[in-house]
């Protein structure tokens, strides 16, 4: 048990704070992006903003009742719950709704449930167990193996789903496994593989081909003497020209029109201001609109007139730059980024590597879905369906970012208890 006979007494009251500003603070802007003059009653049930209120208690409620479970629950039963989800994830394939064009969503009553929303824990969880069952740390080849598949089977099976933002979510996992071993040179070979893809993206194939193969030519003769070097160089020139062929094919062929054509708008290779262009547009002119202290709470025009698209859901950040400036959205993202930090602060203080790498995959989490869904409201991004933790409407989102946070809030009040 935890070395209090109050059970609350090594809960962080920091990050339950943080926690609590973020999902009023969101449920502010989503009130706001919904308001018109003809409301009448706050709690409608019939609207977003009466709903995410409802939504809230519900989640406040789950949250007390993870806090309350001994830790080993969760310890015990992570594959399990991993297990579950993966068979839920398969399920909404064949039996699913479709909205926006992903089949992510049980449809129960007037209840829309996102199994993959509770994969991120579920998944975590999983990851925690696992290395905390080796000892190696990932250093021999089968640990790595398993470990990509435990990220790797939840995140295609959303790929299928159509759900190609919430898929890309999971890639952040990798930054767990460098902080657990994971050699440098992945993370660089990463790096080295997301500028081949800008690169032909932008630059025609034919033309990265010369390139690639006047770079490999200049290279062979300089390491004309070395067998070695020079067979790298030639792996290194076939792979390359495979890489950027298979970009374009997979992003042109693959990828659906819609997801092709907003990549091709934020790089500036096509201009549709009234289509795959028209939420990044409108998002901008929301978010500068405001100027540094904002129009004022229910004052946006943009946010009231409903210029942009979903903008309760995927778009919130536009209320808030709208409607609370620059330094209000300055002071938001230190907040977010503050709760982040507790989280990682309070990951490293952990004597147990589970309850260490389960907060690390929390805080991976969190700053993936921030810095996806702010950096394409503002064009720095593809414009992708996810939702912005604790801000953006959402059951199934609140619930299960709730979840991520506040299992390891539980596990972070055992930390005197869990020794390995």
């Amino acid at each position: 048990m935890r070395k209090a006979k109050n059970i609350f007494a090594n809960i962080d009251s920091l990050s339950i704070i943080l926690y609590l500003i973020l999902i009023f603070f969101g449920w502010f802007n989503i009130y706001a992006s919904q308001y018109n003059d003809d409301i009448q009653f706050t709690l409608d049930f019939s609207n977003r903003y009466g709903k995410q209120l409802y939504f809230i208690g519900i989640t406040l409620l789950c949250a007390f009742i993870i806090l309350i479970i001994d830790w080993k629950f969760y310890y015990s039963l992570s594959y399990i719950l991993y297990a579950l989800i993966i068979l839920s994830l398969l399920s909404v394939l064949l039996i699913g709704g479709v909205t926006n064009g992903a089949t992510s969503w049980f449809q129960i009553g007037g209840l829309k449930i996102q199994p993959s929303e509770f994969a991120k824990f579920t998944t975590g969880l999983a990851l925690a167990k696992f290395f905390n069952m080796q000892y190696s740390k990932n250093q021999n080849f089968t640990t790595r193996i398993l470990s990509y598949l435990i990220i790797l089977v939840p995140c295609l099976l959303i790929i299928l789903q159509n759900d190609l933002g919430t898929a890309l979510v999971f890639l952040s996992f990798i930054l767990v496994l460098y902080r657990e071993g994971l050699s440098i040179n992945i993370l660089f070979t990463i790096l080295i593989l997301g500028i081949l893809c800008l690169l032909s993206l932008l630059i025609s194939q034919k033309i990265l081909v010369y390139i690639f193969s006047f770079l490999a030519l200049i290279s062979l003769l300089f390491f004309r003497f070395n067998k070695k070097d020079i067979l790298t160089i030639i792996i290194c020139w076939g792979f390359s020209v495979f890489f950027v062929l298979g970009t374009n094919f997979f992003v042109n062929d693959i990828l659906s029109p819609h997801h092709t054509k907003r990549i091709n708008v934020l790089l500036g290779k096509e201009f549709d201001p009234y289509g795959a262009g028209y939420n990044l547009i409108q998002s901008k002119i929301a978010i500068g609109s405001g100027g540094s202290f904002g129009k004022g709470f229910l004052n946006g025009t943009q946010t009231r007139f409903d210029f942009v698209p979903e903008q309760s859901t995927d778009f919130i950040f536009c209320t808030i730059g709208e409607e609370w400036g620059f330094f209000g959205s300055l002071l938001f993202i230190l907040i977010f980024i503050g709760l982040i930090t507790r989280i990682i602060l309070l990951a490293e203080r952990q004597r147990s590597s589970f309850s260490r790498i389960y907060g690390y995959s929390v805080a991976c989490i969190l700053f993936s879905h921030f810095t996806i869904n702010i950096g394409m409201t503002i064009g720095l991004l593809p414009t992708v369906g996810i939702p912005l933790p604790f801000i953006s409407y959402g059951g199934s989102s609140l619930l299960g970012f709730t979840m991520l946070l506040f299992i390891f809030l539980n596990l972070d009040s055992y930390r005197l208890d869990i020794l390995r």
